[in-house]
This record gives structure tokens, sequence and C-alpha cells, in this order.
């Protein structure tokens, strides 16, 4: 690991491929390969350990609920929560999350050179998008096997200055649990969803403009 200009780590360059690319490549080798050790690049790095989490929920629905929110938030009360990892692409994963008939939030997860970004795509009903939509942030560092945290960009503190410290955290523990989280640093603010992976429930209709 090195230190970029602005302070933070970065992998070294012959790692700077983008997350899903690499491990495309890396599965691709390991499929091909009829003797010889055994490509353990995937096995090692912890975004690719992440990603290939991600991935392996791709298609299937999921139910969640709020274990914390601070300050409560009444939209989420009494509501069905769902989650649908809906398309999955080399570097890209689109996942809805139904607020009751709320079909207006998808998370977007998708590599980087330097590691993987979230970001949020807001719609309204006839598929147009939302004044409030793409915020989110990138990766800094690798993170863990289970867990990824993404810290607010320069888009999202235009969008909502207040945002600006805001980081989103993703978990995925396999056979367990996905959890979609946010704090923001220097406040109380925070909130946490949490899906049960033990019991797939029908797909959803698709979010709006899906």
């Amino acid at each position: 690991m090195v230190l970029d200009a602005g302070g933070g780590w970065m992998r070294p360059a012959r790692a700077l491929l983008p997350v899903g690319l690499v491990l495309a490549v890396a599965c691709a080798d390991a499929s091909e390969r009829t003797e010889g050790p055994p490509d353990t690049a995937a096995a090692t790095d912890p975004q690719l350990v992440f990603w290939a989490s991600l991935e392996s929920l791709c298609g299937q629905a999921f139910r969640g609920h709020v274990v914390e929110s601070e300050p409560p938030d009444a939209s989420f009360e009494g509501q069905a929560l769902v989650m649908h990892v809906r398309e999955c692409q080399i570097g890209e994963v689109r996942i809805p999350f139904y607020v009751g008939e709320d079909r207006s939030r998808t998370w977007v997860i998708t590599t980087t050179a330097a590691g993987i970004r979230l970001k949020h795509d807001h719609r309204h009903e006839d598929g147009t998008e939302d004044e409030i939509t793409q915020y989110g942030g990138d990766t800094r560092g690798q993170g863990t096997d289970l867990v990824q945290d993404f810290h607010a960009d320069a888009l999202t503190a235009a969008l909502v200055p207040a945002a600006a410290t805001n980081v989103w955290t993703i978990e995925v523990e396999p056979g367990r649990r996905f959890a979609y989280a946010l704090r923001r640093e220097g406040s109380d603010r925070r909130f946490r969803v949490e899906f049960d992976l033990r019991a797939p429930i029908e797909t959803p209709p698709p979010p709006w403009g899906g």
C-alpha cells in the first residue's frame, strides 16, 4: 500500500485495475488451468472477495428491517423493505431497494481503478431522475472481505452540503446477512437496514425507470 496525493491509501499500480475485471480474469484463468497451483488473487484481495459475495446474490430478493435510525425516519415505519440484486455486469451491480410501494431507490455499486464506488439512483414514478440523485462515494483502502465503507464524494457535498461527511457501509455476510448503513461523521446521524440472506423471496417488479 502507498499514500496517494491526498494522504489516503491506495494499492500499488499493478493492482489498479477494475475489481470486476480482475475477478473475471482470475476466475477465467482458474477455470482453464488443469494443473499447477490455484490462482489465489480472488482469495487474498478483500475487495475481490467482497465483490464475489455480492455477485453471488444476483437475481435474488430479500426482506429486511431497520435496526437503527437516528433521528427516527417515519417513512420506513410499517413498510415492507425489500432489496433485489437485479442486475450484475462486469464491474457493476444494481440493487433496487423498495420501501413499501415506493420503488424510487436503486443502489448502484461499480468498480473503479482504485476500488469500489456506491451511488444512489433516485427516480420518480415516470422514470425521470429525482433532483437529488447519483450521490454517494468511494472506498478508501481495501476494506475487508465482509465490509466496505464509501466516503462521500464532491458531487454529494455539492448536492447535499450536510452530507459531505457521510460514510455509507455495505456488508455482505454470505448465507446470513446483507446490510446497508449510513453514518454522518461529526453528528449523531445513523441509519442501518439488514436483510436476511437465508430466506430469498419472490422477485419484485422493476424499479421506477428500470
